[in-house]
């Protein structure tokens, strides 16, 4: 909990919704069930605030998640520095072998398997919607720089890339894809309509 530098006697700051979602971060990385009930003992804050924050604990974990993917996507494009179809389909298979490799994930998918999946791949969540608002961005700045003309509307093909992420990285029923992150290059270079987009076509 921060104070404030000469404050002076008296109660300390309140917490921050910002300082729950750190909490939460450094739990979610160490590879910790996030308690909800040990961050706001923490922070001194009372549970129901976090819980009208964010109104669940799943609320909660679907939030930090969803921030922490949005700045790990805008990150990943920075460091592309080609434009256009093949910018895109390498920003996203950075993108998918950074989640593929991601201790953190794996231990919230082995501890939580159906709470992780509802979490991370539900269209009704936080952290899908939010991933394909961030691949539309993305998309759309190829084609307002005139450098890529999408096959169908941005906003479906944004959707398709998340959600053939998201089978191929998170769901074991679909047999002999989990993980498989060179044929998910390949697929997403096919809808992105990249010729040679396997890694041995670079």
């Amino acid at each position: 909990m921060t104070t404030t530098v000469g404050r002076g006697p008296g109660p300390p700051a309140a917490a921050t919704r910002d300082q729950v979602l750190e909490l939460a971060r450094r739990e979610f990385v160490a590879g910790r069930r996030l308690d909800v009930r040990a961050i706001t003992t923490e922070l001194g804050l009372a549970r129901a605030t976090v819980y009208r924050w964010f109104g669940s604990r799943d609320g909660l974990l679907g939030e930090m998640i969803a921030a922490d993917a949005e700045q790990y996507f805008r990150r990943v494009r920075a460091r592309v520095r080609t434009r256009g179809s093949r910018a895109l389909l390498e920003t996203f298979d950075q993108i998918n072998r950074g989640l593929a490799r991601s201790d953190a994930l794996r231990r919230f998918l082995e501890q939580e398997r159906e709470g992780a999946l509802r979490i991370l791949t539900s269209s009704g969540g936080i952290v899908e919607p939010r991933a394909v608002a961030v691949i539309a961005d993305l998309i759309e700045a190829e084609v307002r720089r005139g450098a890529y003309d999408p096959p169908v509307e941005v906003p479906t093909l944004a959707y398709a890339i998340v959600g053939l992420a998201n089978a191929f990285l998170y769901n074991d029923a679909v047999a002999g894809i989990r993980g498989d992150v060179d044929r998910l290059r390949s697929v997403e270079a096919a809808l992105l309509g990249v010729s040679g987009g396997s890694r041995s076509g670079r």
